[in-house]
């Protein structure tokens, strides 16, 4: 019994040390909390990413009620003048009951998001997903223009799904990936990931229309600006909420577009273990942006 309670005093212990840090990059538990970072965001120059945080829904009921959440989160988009758009995880809107359930649910997501002018994002989620995530979102941009999806340097498939993308004009976040995978399926090494990213990035630049970079990276971020400058694309920069924030500033004020990635809602522990486990730099940036943030 003793051990219990010490076994649970200790989690409680590590959940609210993770809660400290995690504010850093999370708005907070409200849809409220969300749309003042927003504007926080759109007054230093960038635009804004609202995702709700949770995934792997199974629960109908549940599915139903995030889908009512990003229709009244549009609509407080608009009502609060608010340039930015939404970041959708397929699983949160049905894709773990079925495609169909998620390919109707997104559409209806879409539609009133495109009402008011509001960029979509179909996030990417670990490789299990990623056949359908492709199939959903090739079927919504035949309809939706303003509409993309992300993909994640760190699988070994990533650079045949980009070229399959690139064929009708897709819109494309490339990230360098964070969820568990097998040897068999991704790059498991910091350089592995790297140079699979650097040679994705240049095949954007190359070939792409319209896309987004979203790394925290500074030797990433400046291969980006470089390429910028030998291939005029529509492409902007996309970050955390809370990280690089020294950086953020200066790619403004250089002429590039910046959105600021802002999650919220109460499921965010999986979310921040998850970044933490992603890449061992990301500790450091966070750490980094922390004391900056905090500094008299």
């Amino acid at each position: 019994m003793e051990t219990r309670k010490l076994e649970k005093h200790e989690s409680t212990l590590i959940e609210k040390v993770l809660f400290k840090i995690a504010k850093q990059w999370i708005a907070g538990d409200t849809m409220e909390e969300a749309l003042k970072s927003a504007r926080n965001a759109n007054t230093n120059g960038m635009n804004a990413i609202l995702n709700k945080l949770g995934e792997h829904m199974t629960s109908k009921a549940q599915v139903s009620q995030t889908v009512e959440d990003y229709l009244t989160l549009v609509s407080n988009l608009r009502r609060s003048k608010i340039t930015g758009g939404l970041s959708i995880k397929p699983t949160q809107v049905g894709l773990a009951i079925s495609t169909k359930e998620c390919l109707s649910n997104l559409d209806t997501i879409i539609e009133k998001a495109l009402e008011f002018q509001s960029f979509v994002w179909i996030d990417m989620e670990s490789s299990e997903y990623t056949d359908d995530t492709f199939k959903i979102y090739q079927n919504l941009f035949e309809k939706y223009e303003r509409l993309g999806v992300v993909i994640q340097a760190n699988l070994k498939r990533t650079e045949n799904d980009l070229c399959m993308l690139l064929k009708n004009g897709s819109k494309i976040r490339l990230v360098k990936g964070a969820y568990h995978e097998t040897p068999k399926n991704a790059y498991k090494t910091r350089h592995e990931v790297d140079e699979n990213y650097k040679k994705l990035m240049n095949v954007l630049f190359e070939q792409g229309n319209e896309f987004a970079i979203a790394t925290h990276d500074s030797k990433l971020i400046d291969l980006a600006m470089e390429l910028s400058k030998k291939h005029e694309k529509k492409f902007e920069f996309q970050m955390l909420k809370g990280i690089r924030d020294e950086l953020k500033p200066i790619l403004v004020k250089s002429g590039f577009e910046v959105s600021e990635y802002i999650p919220y809602g109460t499921n965010w522990l999986p979310y921040s273990i998850r970044r933490l486990k992603e890449r061992k730099r990301n500790i450091l940036l966070l750490g980094s942006s922390f004391i900056h943030a905090h500094r008299v």
